[in-house]
């Protein structure tokens, strides 16, 4: 098994869910084309969570759908601009593997942890996760929600905030 493979060959949902939360999503997001992937949201129903890479869920945000399309659209054009080899990146640091499907809603946890050549040479650190909201409608999964932009792991400044 490579990078490149689904996980889930002999789970239709797990299987559908990884298609659409990984290959789709980093195809459409290294060719900024949000045209690839808009089918996958159930916007009438989406409400997405910045965790805004902290911890400490006194620092959240919502995000409005049209804001995340239009933030996934810009960082979509500064990675490709300051990354080599975006798509092998990418696919290199997820890892989908835990999804809990409960009749038609699903609860997933995307995580990448890895690194990515900028075109200078240098290094810069894939290191963040997603938990996603999924339903399943008219026999198609789609998001409903997430919150995203979450340190991986977590954990590590609220233990260190902890009084002994």
């Amino acid at each position: 098994m490579t990078i490149h493979d689904n996980p889930f060959p002999n789970d239709p949902d797990r299987g559908e869910l990884w298609e659409m939360l990984v290959r789709r999503d980093i195809d459409a997001f290294v060719a900024g084309d949000w045209s690839q992937v808009e089918d996958d949201f159930d916007a009438d129903r989406f409400f997405a969570v910045d965790g805004r890479a902290s911890d400490n869920p006194d620092s959240w945000r919502i995000t409005p759908f049209d804001a995340y399309r239009v933030s996934w659209l810009e960082q979509s054009q500064e990675t490709n601009a300051e990354v080599k080899d975006v798509r092998e990146a990418l696919f290199a640091a997820t890892t989908l593997r835990d999804i809990e499907i409960v009749g038609d809603d699903a609860l997933l946890h995307k995580k990448f942890d890895g690194t990515a050549t900028r075109h200078d040479g240098s290094t810069v650190v894939l290191r963040w996760q997603t938990v996603y909201q999924c339903h399943k409608r008219d026999g198609r999964w789609r998001i409903t929600g997430f919150i995203g932009y979450l340190p991986n792991p977590m954990g590590a400044s609220a233990e260190a905030d902890q009084i002994n």
